[in-house]
């Protein structure tokens, strides 16, 4: 069994490759929730999504959120009408979101709930939310706190931020299906996602950090020098106080580490650090990088 920590798109991209050497049965997926928002009246749930509509063979792997092929009429028909839905959601994405919403306004946990949808999908994998407690991710931009998605999807991103924090300051408890799969798991991965929004929100919850130290894990950088491969974490890592690189993604694991792998290109120096190509513009680099880290498992298993 394998488990893997997941948030944005650099672990469903590893994921996918993943899937080419293990049954779905094998994997469990923690999800990141610190994104989540109810918006239109649905409940966005866009890390647990991306894996789910990966699992169920309906992601959209051009831009790794979404239905491949939805369309987007309601939201349009919201804009027409003057709502500001500043988060373009596709109609059968819309489907899920209500779905979802529904669950929740009638007392099921969120865990309860995202193993409802898995179930209806045909998803034999575990999906895993960290916790079933609301928990966001906000940051502060000229003095003022805005959750992560208006400044990552209504502001793109293009605003300066000085300061991370997530509301309610006090960690959440990671749920109990959370600390099983870490402990039985027979290794876990921590996969190119963004550090600070995707995977300390993660390792936040309560008995997170504590289930880690007794497993073997492995994590994958999601920088080469000092530029992420996607999105913000750079701006991110210097908000959190830490270099932005994988030295200083190696700094935010390394109390529960046990081997770190950066990309062959990397100009930054981890110790002891294992080196691979990390660049998955392909499936089949997906794939690559999959069979290098069940290698690496296997060298330490014997």
């Amino acid at each position: 069994m394998i488990t893997l920590l997941s948030g944005g798109t650099g672990t469903p991209k590893l994921l996918r490759g993943v899937r080419c050497h293990t049954t779905d049965q094998q994997i469990n997926v923690v999800v990141n929730t610190a994104e989540d928002v109810w918006i239109s009246g649905g409940h966005l749930s866009p890390d647990i999504d991306t894996v789910m509509y990966l699992f169920a063979g309906t992601l959209n792997t051009e831009t790794w959120w979404g239905i491949a092929g939805d369309t987007f009429l309601t939201h349009k028909a919201l804009l027409d009408l003057g709502t500001d839905e500043y988060i373009a959601i596709g109609d059968r994405d819309r489907a899920v979101q209500i779905a979802r919403g529904e669950l929740l306004t009638n007392g099921k946990s969120l865990t309860e709930a995202t193993t409802i949808l898995c179930r209806n999908m045909g998803i034999k994998a575990g999906v895993l939310p960290m916790t079933d407690s609301p928990v966001a991710t906000m940051v502060r931009s000229s003095g003022e706190y805005i959750h992560f998605q208006e400044y990552w999807v209504r502001c793109r991103g293009s605003i300066p931020i000085d300061a991370v924090k997530r509301v309610p300051e006090s960690p959440p408890p990671a749920t109990e299906d959370v600390i099983k799969a870490i402990s039985e798991a027979d290794a876990v991965i921590i996969g190119p996602s963004n550090p600070v929004t995707s995977i300390l929100p993660i390792l936040e919850c309560k008995g997170v950090r504590e289930a880690l130290r007794e497993q073997y894990v492995l994590a994958v950088s999601p920088f080469i020098g000092l530029a992420p491969f996607s999105g913000p974490a750079g701006e991110l890592m210097k908000a959190k106080g830490f270099p932005p690189s994988s030295l200083g993604t190696w700094e935010l694991y390394r109390d529960f580490l046990d081997l770190f792998v950066q990309d062959k290109r990397d100009t930054v120096t981890v110790p002891g650090a294992a080196r691979l190509d990390t660049m998955m513009t392909s499936e089949e680099k997906s794939r690559d990088l999959a069979k290098g880290l069940f290698g690496l498992m296997e060298m330490h298993y014997g």
